[in-house]
């Protein structure tokens, strides 16, 4: 079976299996109109997964994923609470500006979710990424420092490491 089918099928079981958990089950018409939502999903999204990387086992990716998703709740949590302390505290100085990161990072895929972390982080927006350079832009509420390697680790690094182990 060609990736690009294989990629399609997997979207429509995972889009399947969500819409149902979304609605419960609830019968014979959601799930028929949970089936047309995850077939549709499936032919326009599905084949951006024949690229995925299958030299190293699929278990040890799905764990790195659960890493992952954890990782990037806990810095959400913790910009949301930066962010309402800035708020909350109208005197409290703040330096925006705009930092530059660099990244290992070479698919699209985890250049995109790494540039989605950081733009879904409160207090950070990614603004252009440069993909043969390895460069992001980032728009950032409190800049740190100027320094690109103490930026890199402190934006993107907490992301990268683990979405090489899940993309590369």
């Amino acid at each position: 079976m060609r990736k690009k089918w294989q990629g399609r099928i997997l979207v429509f079981i995972l889009s399947l299996l969500v819409w149902l958990g979304l609605t419960r089950g609830g019968g014979a018409p959601e799930a028929a109109a949970g089936a047309a939502a995850a077939l549709v999903v499936a032919w326009i999204g599905g084949a951006f997964l024949a690229g995925f990387p299958r030299g190293r086992g699929i278990v040890r990716r799905i764990l790195y994923a659960g890493l992952y998703a954890v990782t990037f709740i806990w810095e959400m949590i913790k910009a949301n609470l930066h962010v309402a302390a800035i708020v909350l505290h109208p005197l409290r100085p703040i330096r925006p500006g705009i930092v530059k990161i660099k990244t290992g990072l070479t698919r699209d895929t985890a250049l995109t979710i790494l540039a989605n972390s950081i733009t879904l982080t409160p207090g950070t927006l990614t603004i252009d990424i440069h993909p043969g350079k390895g460069e992001l832009y980032i728009h950032c509420i409190t800049v740190g420092s100027t320094d690109l390697e103490e930026n890199t680790r402190a934006i993107g690094g907490k992301f990268e490491r683990i979405l090489k182990e899940v993309f590369e």
